[in-house]
């Protein structure tokens, strides 16, 4: 097993100098051993900004799902998918036909409660004007018992009268109570009509309110980007029927790591790339940080403002640009590199100037230049330019 390594890597080079040897080689290019003139580069450890990009998707800001709260049959819908609509607009009719009586019955309720309440207080006018009368019979009452017992006791008048005041004084006190109590008694049938007015209101407001309904508007002016809903469907409570959205405003919102995503700060200004409006590239402001993260992802979302582009539509993919630290790679000119097949290589020279393929693998590029992640060390030289002249074994002179 230990020599699987070096026999394989002896494989691949065979085989990409077999495919070498297959291309239809150039007039000019260089045979093994011949000096080629040509430009070399040596290979450096430099420091580079390394933007982190992080992929998201474009959502409108400001969207609503329109739910049917009441459950009926759809009678008609006003919009379809790209209609513009206003605030307010009718969009969807529901059958109100069992909002609509429930309406009448609150309305005939609420009625007969006022009904009632006119009723108890002329109750209540009655009783009072007879309570007025009996306290008045029972003061009279009072005065002439007190009197006749003056009168007592001067020997003035009979036992026998003193007697009958003593009796209608009883009487008049009496009549007092029932008038007191009857008067009490009707003043809370009136807090009963009182209370059933106020009910009826309620199921009235109720009743209203679910015929209300069967009538949805739009919240805010936008476009209908969703329909799920055509007439005659049956319409449940927080089944969802239409999503309209504001074309104004739209932002992307975008996964970052557990590394990137703490650096991030509000009001920071980051360029959005769009592929599907040709690699288009707007400048966007960060204007909300989760501050959860996914527990399966271990990602939080950034969700980023975008300016108002007319080709923007939800859904869209995009890609968010956030500056890393700065890092140090191996980097070499893109020029200097060239593919055969499926294996990348440089040509390196040796002591002497002499050649020799060198297979690498690359990583990120920058501008002009691209990085080396193996194949490389730093400090060593390589023909920069003009690979296709010369081959494995020539020598070359810098230019």
């Amino acid at each position: 097993m230990r020599f699987l390594v070096p026999w394989t890597a002896t494989i691949l080079l065979s085989g990409f100098l077999a495919a070498c040897g297959r291309t239809p080689e150039s007039p000019d290019r260089a045979k093994s051993g011949a000096v080629v003139q040509a430009p070399v580069a040596a290979v450096e450890m430099r420091m580079v900004q390394s933007p982190y990009e992080a992929v998201g998707t474009v959502r409108a800001k400001v969207a609503s799902t329109i739910q049917s709260k009441a459950m009926g049959h759809v009678l008609a819908v006003h919009v379809h998918e790209g209609s513009p609509v206003e605030t307010g607009q009718v969009l969807v009719e529901i059958d109100a036909r069992e909002a609509e009586s429930q309406v009448k019955r609150a309305e005939s309720g609420l009625r007969e409660a006022q009904a009632m309440r006119q009723e108890t207080d002329k109750m209540v006018q009655a009783a009072l004007h007879a309570k007025m009368a009996a306290e008045a019979g029972k003061d009279l009452a009072a005065a002439t018992f007190d009197r006749h017992k003056r009168l007592l006791e001067s020997k003035a008048v009979s036992r026998q009268a003193f007697d009958e005041a003593e009796t209608k004084l009883k009487e008049a006190s009496a009549e007092a109570a029932r008038a007191n109590e009857t008067m009490l008694s009707l003043q809370a049938k009136r807090g009963e009509a009182d209370a059933r007015i106020e009910q009826a209101h309620a199921e009235l407001n109720n009743a209203k309110t679910l015929l209300s309904f069967s009538t949805l508007t739009a919240p805010f002016a936008g476009i209908i980007t969703r329909k799920t809903v055509e007439a005659g469907d049956l319409a449940a409570p927080g089944s969802p029927l239409l999503v309209v959205e504001d074309p104004q405003q739209y932002r992307l919102e975008a996964q970052l790591d557990e590394e990137h995503a703490h650096k991030v700060k509000m009001a920071q200004k980051t360029p959005v790339r769009l592929d599907s409006l040709g690699g288009k590239i707007l400048e966007g402001t960060v204007s909300e940080i989760v501050p959860a993260a996914d527990p399966s992802s271990r990602t939080s979302v950034v969700k980023i403002d975008l300016p108002q582009e007319p080709s923007l539509r939800s859904g869209m993919f995009g890609r968010a640009q956030f500056e890393a630290d700065a890092k140090s790679v191996l980097l070499v000119p893109a020029a200097a590199v060239f593919q055969r097949g499926q294996l990348t290589g440089v040509y390196a020279i040796g002591e002497g100037g002499l050649v020799q393929l060198r297979l690498i693998t690359l990583g990120k590029r920058y501008d002009s230049e691209v990085e080396v992640l193996s194949g490389l060390e730093p400090g060593e030289m390589i023909v920069a330019d003009k690979a296709g002249l010369v081959t494995d074994g020539a020598v070359v002179r810098p230019e």
